[in-house]
């Protein structure tokens, strides 16, 4: 299975992607915080790293006009579609949520239990996974 350089250069951009999460977040906050290494969300999207290091991969090997290139691009549409769109929507209703939980907390009406807001990403971020998965598969992938 490690041979399979399509696989390896896939998963080589998504934990880089997830490295450079902690170091960005270091950079511009200076903390370090770990628990970015395995949450979803944040600076770069490591879900679009992978499926655009996938996409890019299977085209090096098989072609533009390959069944399997066509796949890999479609999969790779939706899950960026679904980072920056759906999922984002949904970090963005938990935020507010988490707004109104404060509010009724402090009244001492409800037990706090907060949402994860960090569930999807900004089209930069989605841009700079697509970005930083071309680049793996392209040095990775013969």
């Amino acid at each position: 299975m490690l041979e399979n350089r399509v696989l390896v250069a896939s998963l080589i951009a998504g934990i880089a992607a997830q490295i450079l999460k902690v170091i960005i977040n270091y950079l511009v906050k200076r903390e370090i915080d770990f628990r970015l290494f395995v949450t979803s969300g944040g600076m770069p999207s490591s879900h679009t790293a992978l499926v655009v290091a996938l996409a890019t991969g299977v085209c090096r090997q098989l072609g533009w006009n390959s069944t399997e290139f066509a796949i890999a691009v479609v999969f790779a549409l939706i899950v960026m579609y679904d980072a920056a769109g759906v999922r984002r929507a949904v970090g963005k209703q938990a935020e507010i949520l988490n707004i109104i939980m404060d509010e009724v907390v402090q009244k001492g009406r409800f037990r706090e239990e907060r949402l994860k807001e960090l569930l999807g990403h900004t089209p930069k971020e989605v841009f700079a996974g697509g970005v930083l998965g071309l680049i793996v598969a392209c040095f990775y992938v013969p």
